[in-house]
Formats: C-alpha cells, structure tokens, sequence
C-alpha cells in the first residue's frame, strides 16, 4: 500500500516561495507517475482537483500552464520525496495541495485526477496580496 505524506505548507505574500516535500512510502518499484494538485473551496470532489505538476518514471515533467515558469516538480528516488517548488506565488494559488501517485501513468491521463488511486492528506498553501 503506498502512503504519502505532505508537508511544506503555509502562509506566505504575493511574490513569496514555498517548497512542498511529499514523502512516499509502500513503492515496489519506480514505475510510478507522481503529480501534485490542488483543491479549492467550492469543489470537494476528488475528481475536481486541479492538476499542477507531473513526473513520471522517466523524469519528464509536465506543468499546468498557470503555473509553468513558476513552480517545479522534481523528485529524489533515494529518499523517496516528491517536491515543488513554487516561486513568485499568486493569490491564486491559494489552496489545498494534495501529493498523487499512480502505477504506469502517463500523458496526457497525469494530469487528471480521477486516474491516481493513490493520495496524501494535503497540505494547505495561502497566498495574500
């Protein structure tokens, strides 16, 4: 069973930077695509949550495009952490950001919800202007 944990939240202005880590635990192997999301109030379900970032087992990323330029997904195999970065941060990024994991993912199904089996708690990141 893979189990993720989120942290790296919290509140911070307009412009500032967060770097959210998501450790993962339970994995066989590397075949897994990980992705981070985001939940806004207003839209509970699972399904609603906004795709933000991808990698998959090969190391290729792909970006929302409200965020591209701005965050960055990586991730370290031998810690097993997922990570974001996210620079010059917006009001509009205010919300839940969830960390994902699916066995043998890939574009363009990464970046939809419904498709990860596997989700952490969240972790709450407020932006105010």
């Amino acid at each position: 069973q893979v189990q993720l944990v989120e942290s790296g939240g919290g509140s911070v202005q307009s412009g500032g930077s967060l770097r959210l880590s998501c450790a993962a635990s339970g994995y066989t192997d590397f075949s897994y695509c990980m992705g981070w999301f985001r939940q806004v109030p207003g839209k509970e379900r699972e399904k609603e949550r906004e795709g933000v970032a991808t990698i998959d087992s090969d190391g290729r990323t792909r970006y929302a495009d409200s965020v591209k330029g701005r965050f960055t997904i990586s991730k370290d195999n031998a810690k097993n952490t997922l990570y974001l970065e996210m620079n010059s941060l917006k009001p509009e990024d205010t919300a839940m950001y969830y960390c994902a994991a699916q066995e043998r993912l890939s574009a363009p199904y990464d970046m939809v919800a419904g498709y990860y089996n596997y989700w952490g708690q969240g972790t709450q990141v407020t932006v105010s202007s």
